[in-house]
């Protein structure tokens, strides 16, 4: 049963795939426009040649005045978790890594930014996902 559910969702895969790149890029130029976020990381904003596409995933730099925790508890479409690739919206803090990773820590290392938030786009209405995005930059930046 497990092998007819893995073929039958690679049907569809590359659907949902593009779906949740394009949602993502929609996702990420709203996101750019906003006080709240000092910086989008997302390979599809940029002037890159030869890049053939993306993907669903990318990070924000939230600015000073936002309180990061506050800003990712109060969404309510992204859940906070690490997985990529999966179907739901997800949301993750580098602080918590920073903190969950003791006293050798290759975030760190490569300069990372507490106030670094990784985004996953998942299926979900990408305008539902903005709305979402946009409460949770409303509650946090007060």
């Amino acid at each position: 049963f497990e092998a007819f559910l893995l073929l039958r969702g690679l049907r569809t895969l590359e659907l949902r795939l593009k779906r949740q790149e394009a949602s993502a890029l929609q996702v990420a130029r709203w996101l750019r426009e906003r006080p709240e976020v000092a910086k989008v990381n997302h390979p599809g904003l940029g002037n890159r040649q030869g890049l053939a596409g993306t993907s669903s995933l990318f990070s924000i730099e939230l600015a000073e005045n936002v309180d990061v925790t506050r800003f990712c508890d109060t969404l309510r479409l992204f859940r906070l978790g690490v997985s990529w690739g999966g179907h739901e919206s997800l949301v993750f803090p580098a602080a918590v890594g920073l903190r969950q990773a003791g006293e050798h820590n290759s975030l760190v290392d490569f300069g990372v930014s507490p106030r670094l938030v990784r985004l996953h786009v998942g299926l979900e209405d990408p305008g539902e996902l903005i709305a979402d995005l946009e409460q949770g930059l409303d509650a946090a930046g007060q």
